[in-house]
């Protein structure tokens, strides 16, 4: 996890936007330490996945609260193509406000970044083939490997997720502190199956 950490820290300078993912049942708790200093701004949307797991009341209130705070927020839930096309909208949107050219031949960076099992990989497999079948790619669809069981993803992989421009996101391995703030962290962290006990 250290040297996932010093590649992702590497990393965040180079890509276009940043998408932290966040369990949508525990979205403070779930929080990457990694981003905690780095303000919100348009580079950087909390995506509060698990939607469906979590209630819509409570969904709503964190979406108010993010947008109290200057941060981007949406829920999302990978199984859903109505969800994901929403996310791929926003995360097209951002690039076209940051790159403020009318070109279409440029390449950009998407990475999904946060602590073990909040479904960046999922998230990464739904983003590519919505995105391909949208931008009418031909080719093979690649996967990123999805497991119940956190620390499955090793290593940093790219997949298209748009064309005009091309857009590519990183799916990357979780990031999780050796120093949990507390009990109570640390119990939603074991019940949404962050951690192992």
């Amino acid at each position: 996890m250290a040297a996932a950490s010093r590649a992702l820290v590497e990393r965040l300078p180079l890509v276009d936007v940043i998408v932290e993912v966040r369990d949508a049942r525990i979205p403070l708790s779930s929080e990457c330490e990694l981003l905690r200093n780095n303000l919100c701004s348009t580079r950087k949307t909390i995506a509060l996945n698990k939607e469906d797991l979590a209630g819509r009341s409570g969904l709503q209130g964190w979406t108010h609260y993010f947008r109290a705070t200057n941060c981007i927020s949406c829920g999302v839930d990978s199984h859903n193509e109505e969800s994901i096309k929403q996310l791929l909208d926003l995360i097209q949107r951002q690039v076209r406000e940051l790159r403020e050219t009318s070109q279409a031949n440029y390449t950009a960076t998407v990475i999904l970044i946060g602590i073990p099992n909040v479904g960046k990989s999922a998230l990464a497999n739904a983003l590519h083939q919505v995105g391909r079948i949208s931008a009418a790619e031909k080719g093979k669809l690649r996967h990123a490997t999805v497991s119940p069981e956190p620390g499955e993803t090793k290593d940093i992989r790219s997949f298209k997720i748009g064309s005009h421009p091309n857009i590519f996101v990183l799916d990357t391995p979780g990031v999780l502190s050796h120093d949990v703030p507390d009990d109570e962290v640390l119990s939603k962290l074991i019940l949404t199956d962050v951690l192992m006990p």
